[in-house]
């Protein structure tokens, strides 16, 4: 069950994706939110410069890990517009951040891209507990995954 919080910090992470893709970058956001439920970080995907790794989840555990003690970490949640690929999972494991909540799954993702006819992505999307089988996860969300939904398409289709 999904609560006002999480629904408040998925929306920032849906309007983050967007953003991405107003950038010309694919469509992923992602915060991160200390046990209080402040935001500590936010970002968005950055591959579009050639670097498939310019994930924001991929960001946040290298911030994570850098500025966090491992108490903190497992404290946080991170929030994002999509679950986590393979890589962002198992840094995320790695780095011991706490619980993951998104707007939509992996399995949702790949989907949607086989009926744009787009071709699989080179890293099988696996679903979090595959890749960190200790990670607390929450999602999708309904409604904010038909938001994203909408974003990739709009990606892959144009307009």
């Amino acid at each position: 069950m999904l609560s006002d919080t999480d629904l408040t910090h998925l929306r920032r992470c849906v309007d983050l994706a967007a953003e991405a893709l107003e950038a010309g970058d694919e469509p992923f956001g992602s915060l991160l939110a200390g046990p209080d439920g402040a935001v500590l970080l936010e970002d968005r995907n950055r591959v579009a410069g050639g670097d498939a790794t310019r994930h924001p989840e991929f960001a946040i555990a290298r911030w994570a890990a850098t500025h966090l003690s491992p108490e903190d970490r497992t404290a946080g949640t991170v929030y994002t517009s999509g679950e986590h690929c393979p890589m962002c999972a198992a840094a995320h494991g790695w780095v011991g951040l706490g619980r993951i909540v998104y707007a939509s799954s992996a399995a949702q993702l790949a989907g949607w891209l086989a009926d744009l006819g787009v071709p699989p992505a080179p890293v099988r999307p696996l679903p979090v507990g595959e890749v960190a089988p200790g990670v607390p996860v929450d999602g999708p969300a309904p409604g904010l995954d038909e938001e994203v939904r909408a974003l990739h398409e709009r990606l892959h289709r144009g307009g």
